[in-house]
């Protein structure tokens, strides 16, 4: 099958398929003769693997070594599994980032009197730069704790 027809079956769209194929995620897909590159059935498999781990927010490096694992039959669980907690691991600690940035940005818009007048407590906030952010103590500054 062609490019376009990989992308659909995969679900993975044709430029990250070459893109995939530049960086050596996938092996080179075969030729036709005029140049065209031809997929089989066990490329869109592995295709739509990458697209799973894309999915479930693994790097193109963690889907490297997830592909490795995957082609090696003489792999051991014990590594596809501390791969995954490790991702498990990294997950957790960026939702407790986006967390930690959501209740920030709550407690400045609670602490801004929303009207016509200039004062603004997320603009001054934003505006100190000669300080590290202070996430969890944005609450305290403002009386909000």
């Amino acid at each position: 099958m062609n490019i376009g027809d990989a992308a659909k079956a995969s679900g993975v769209s044709a430029k990250m398929i070459r893109y995939y194929e530049e960086t050596g995620l996938i092996p080179p897909a075969g030729r036709t003769a005029s140049g065209y590159r031809v997929y089989s059935s066990q490329d869109v498999h592995m295709l739509r693997f990458i697209r799973r781990a894309r999915d479930l927010g693994f790097s193109v490096d963690g889907i490297s070594e997830l592909l490795g694992l995957w082609r090696d039959q003489s792999r051991q669980s014990a590594d596809v599994k501390r791969l995954a907690l490790a991702h498990v691991a990294d997950l957790r600690r960026k939702i407790a980032e986006l967390e930690d940035m959501a209740s920030t940005l709550e407690t400045l818009a609670h602490a801004c009197h929303g009207n016509d007048r200039p004062d603004c407590p997320i603009l001054s906030e934003l505006e100190a730069t000669n300080r590290a952010p202070e996430r969890r103590n944005a609450a305290s500054r403002f009386g909000k704790a």
